[in-house]
């Protein structure tokens, strides 16, 4: 993939990575992108489902504008206003007209992120305007028509709570027409490295800092902590290395201390069951699943790209105790062609 331009971060930032729950996210964007149908991604905070909308955007073909709206950040009147928008004396300190959202999308895509927050009344307004693509702005009696492609968001679990009474039943059956669940991070940790890579060269432009890369214990850092935040907290973490560093390489004391936590033995293990010599080869596990994970478990792909030709990799395996054959996940050994995809 090409180094990206300092100034432009690409449309796929989150899509970055080549685990099989990934793939399977971007081979349904392929198959829907183009086509009008309401999607609904789902998903834990920070794992990229606005940058999923905007991808799907990029890939319709559509030639309106991208616009997004947290619907979470605004109360229920304000809501409504700035989806439908309003004219002069809806209400007070509505002193002219002023389009919606709905209407900027307009032979565009809308993304409505944390629909689940939206009240009981602007569901049902939502839901004509999914049917009929026509409402009216606050204040109005005109109803307009538009064409706009509608992309829903939630991190929370729809179905239950319509089984809760707090979401529109109707509704959801709507937008629950396709969809697309971003995967945690801590679910293809293989992609960590290249997507922490990816986040470095964007925050080194940032702050006209020279930086090579990791060291090799900020990379098992990295890889093994649990990233509650997704992809937004390793953004973060790499940024405020990047800004914060002072060498060529991003090292362990540059990143958020909390990552060092990472690289302590768990408390069940105590001192004396855990030898420096366990303690030191945990990086290199790691280091080494990470890249057999991120190129599909294929062991000439992964010792290039740890630098290492295929007979070293089997050795270092062989000496850290590892067997790769029983390490393989089940996905990759009953689907070898996947590796081409």
């Amino acid at each position: 993939m090409p180094t990206p331009s300092h100034s432009v971060s690409p449309p796929t930032d989150t899509l970055l990575g080549s685990h099989p729950a990934l793939r399977r996210v971007t081979d349904v964007v392929e198959r829907i992108a183009a086509t009008p149908v309401s999607v609904l991604v789902t998903g834990e905070t920070g794992t990229g489902k606005s940058l999923l909308a905007r991808e799907i955007h990029r890939r319709s073909g559509r030639s309106g504008r991208f616009v997004e709206v947290a619907c979470g950040s605004l109360s229920e009147s304000l809501l409504e206003s700035e989806l439908f928008g309003h004219v002069a004396g809806a209400f007070t300190g509505a002193v002219a007209d002023r389009p919606g959202k709905f209407l900027q999308a307009d032979g565009g895509t809308i993304f409505l992120d944390e629909v689940a927050t939206a009240s009981p009344a602007l569901q049902v307004k939502l839901l004509r305007v999914l049917q009929t693509m026509q409402f009216e702005p606050v204040g109005a009696v005109k109803t307009h028509a538009v064409d706009a492609r509608v992309i829903f968001a939630t991190n929370e679990d729809l179905a239950a709570l319509v089984a809760a009474g707090r979401f529109r039943a109707d509704l959801f059956w709507r937008i629950n027409v396709v969809t697309i669940e971003m995967p945690a991070l801590r679910e293809r940790p293989g992609d960590i490295a290249q997507l922490a890579t990816h986040f470095l060269r964007v925050a080194a432009a940032k702050a006209g800092r020279r930086v090579e890369g990791f060291t090799p214990a900020a990379l098992a850092a990295l890889a093994d902590h649990g990233w509650p935040g997704n992809v937004r907290e390793l953004e973060h973490a790499v940024e405020r290395a990047v800004f914060l560093g002072r060498g060529p390489l991003v090292d362990v004391a540059d990143l958020p201390p909390h990552l060092d936590s990472a690289l302590v033995v768990p408390r069940s293990v105590g001192p004396a069951a855990c030898s420096l010599k366990v303690a030191l080869t945990q990086p290199e596990r790691q280091m080494i699943l990470a890249a057999l994970d991120r190129h599909g478990w294929r062991r000439d792909a992964a010792a290039r790209a740890l630098g290492i030709n295929r007979t070293t990799l089997y050795k270092k395996a062989k000496r850290l105790g590892m067997d790769l054959a029983a390490l393989e996940p089940s996905i990759h050994a009953s689907a070898p062609q996947s590796a081409s995809r």
